[in-house]
């Protein structure tokens, strides 16, 4: 939230798991500051989360006036080491930058 703030306080966002909403409360949405954001924002998100699915997730990001993209990971919420391959993922940010 510092970011949708003070504009200019970085260039870009990588997050991880964002927690769009607690869950089984997909109603109770995160996202009140995302139309403020003003640096690029890659979210990295499980196919699975219960905090916050791919399809909620690309529908909320409709907000966000900057450049946004979506990093899809197999699993859940939970993106510890050796649940997917950084260099994927590191891959992926280049390409799309």
């Amino acid at each position: 939230m510092l970011a949708a703030g003070e504009p200019g306080v970085a260039d870009a966002l990588l997050l991880l798991s964002y927690p769009l909403h607690p869950p089984g409360k997909p109603a109770q949405l995160r996202t009140a500051h995302f139309s403020k954001l003003q640096a690029r924002t890659v979210f990295v998100q499980g196919t699975a989360d219960p905090f916050g699915s791919i399809a909620e997730l690309s529908l909320a990001i409709q907000a966000i006036p900057a450049a946004t993209d979506i990093i899809p990971v197999e699993g859940g919420h939970d993106l510890r080491r050796g649940r997917f391959d950084v260099r994927l993922l590191l891959t992926a940010l280049l390409d799309s930058a």
